[in-house]
């Protein structure tokens, strides 16, 4: 997955400034209203390893690396059908 897609082809959501557990609340919200084929990106406080495997069991593709400025950018995938 492309980390910039082209301009306005992903939605992101910058969850680093609110306390837990909101960023993985609306991380989830985030990534269980995307449509197959669709994907987000959202930027979180740390690494969010109950987010990721939170994704996987619900069969969503994502990946994860460090953000220059803090926290971590996560792209979310929900596969085509």
């Amino acid at each position: 997955m492309a980390r910039h897609a082209g301009a306005g082809a992903m939605k992101t959501l910058d969850l680093r400034a609110l306390p837990a557990p909101e960023p993985l609340l609306q991380a989830l919200a985030a990534a269980d209203a995307l449509q197959p084929g669709q994907a987000l990106e959202v930027l979180t406080p740390l690494l969010p390893a109950p987010l990721l495997e939170a994704l996987e069991s619900r069969g969503l593709h994502w990946r994860a690396e460090p953000c220059v400025d803090h926290g971590t950018w996560v792209a979310i995938l929900r596969p085509a059908a």
